[in-house]
């Protein structure tokens, strides 16, 4: 989480605590406290999904899925899974990659 938590309190670590909680999420959360991550690798919005290969080679850069906040998810396509699907089968990603759509990240 690249975010400027000092000034938008919102996305303090301790309030994601919180969330997770609440949604019941076990995953590590990752705090980019000097925003040196997000700029590397050119996230714009939250959330902005990267996936890699072995060796460490970005292959992926977009979305988790197709769905927006108020489609159906009957018709889920996975694609953050299906790219690294793809990444382990070939090495490398999808070709075509839909970027992430959020909320901007707030920069210092």
């Amino acid at each position: 989480m690249s975010n400027d938590y000092t000034e938008y309190t919102a996305d303090a670590p301790d309030k994601m605590v919180d969330f997770a909680k609440v949604h019941g999420l076990t995953a590590p959360y990752l705090v980019d406290q000097d925003q040196t991550v997000g700029k590397a690798y050119g996230a714009v919005c939250t959330p902005d999904f990267f996936g890699f290969d072995a060796a460490g080679g970005l292959q992926y850069s977009g979305r988790l899925d197709n769905i927006g906040m108020k489609d159906d998810p009957a018709n889920r396509v996975p694609e953050l899974l299906n790219a690294m699907r793809q990444v382990a089968e070939t090495g490398r990603g999808p070709q075509d990659q839909t970027p992430s759509m959020g909320c901007s990240i707030k920069w210092r």
